[in-house]
């Protein structure tokens, strides 16, 4: 069994050193990793990703991440990423990470996503040229999460995102505002390729549990939601659930 912490939404600014620190005290003992889901920084200022980086640099599990839209606020991302990544944190935007767990092999494949909205309500690459752009770049980042899905070759499959690929996960947000939190485009990308879980962000007034058409589970583990310093999910590998099965 593969055990992942999860949290998104953080949030950290330069005067919030040691805040989650308390709550990452017995990671380890919890989790075999720890997935980030977007939304590290408030601005997306590197002087604020270094406090982020400093809090979980000594933890002793792999650490994986995705930004979100505020960590590109500055049009500083890239400096963000390298801190993070200095830091020993392995960041995602339509890449992907193969971990060994426990004789398991855990695949990662992240990306920050984008909006666009959701079926019956959704923009479409039609008419003034930033509409074209606007879900243009949803489309794309979508192609990149499927082919990062699609190239693993793992016991298990994870996806990492920030925003949503469903909107289940926002009951509580205004409906006005849903076309800018997520993209039935994510979930679609993740069906074709197959995952066992999704995790994303961003909702802060979400709920934390939902479903992609295929039946794959979602869970938005933005820290407004989860109110912890990480929720821990656990995934069994399908070898072990074959085992099982043919035991019984």
């Amino acid at each position: 069994m593969i055990r992942i912490a999860a949290v998104g939404d953080l949030h950290y600014g330069v005067d919030t050193r040691n805040l989650l620190r308390p709550g990452f005290e017995h990671l380890a003992e919890r989790a075999d990793v720890l997935l980030l889901a977007g939304d590290l920084t408030r601005c997306g200022d590197p002087a604020e990703a270094q406090v982020l980086a400093e809090e979980i640099r000594d933890l002793p599990i792999p650490r994986v991440a995705v930004l979100g839209n505020h960590d590109y606020h500055a049009d500083q991302e890239d400096r963000v990423r390298g801190i993070l990544e200095e830091a020993g944190v392995r960041v995602l935007e339509g890449e992907s990470i193969v971990l060994e767990i426990d004789h398991a092999r855990l695949g990662i494949a992240g990306s920050k996503g984008f909006g666009g909205g959701f079926t019956g309500a959704c923009g479409s690459d039609f008419g003034e040229p930033e509409m074209k752009a606007f879900v243009g770049h949803t489309k794309k980042v979508a192609d990149r999460l499927e082919n990062a899905l699609r190239r693993l070759d793992t016991d298990l499959k994870v996806a990492l995102l920030h925003y949503a690929p469903v909107e289940q996960t926002l009951v509580g947000e205004r409906l006005e505002i849903y076309p800018f939190l997520g993209s039935y485009l994510l979930a679609e990308a993740v069906d074709r390729a197959g995952a066992d879980l999704v995790f994303h962000g961003h909702a802060h007034h979400g709920i934390e549990r939902g479903m992609t058409p295929g039946g794959i589970p979602v869970r938005n583990v933005a820290q407004p939601v989860i109110r912890h310093a990480y929720n821990v999910y656990s995934l069994e590998p399908k070898l072990e659930r074959d085992r099982v099965l043919a035991a019984s």
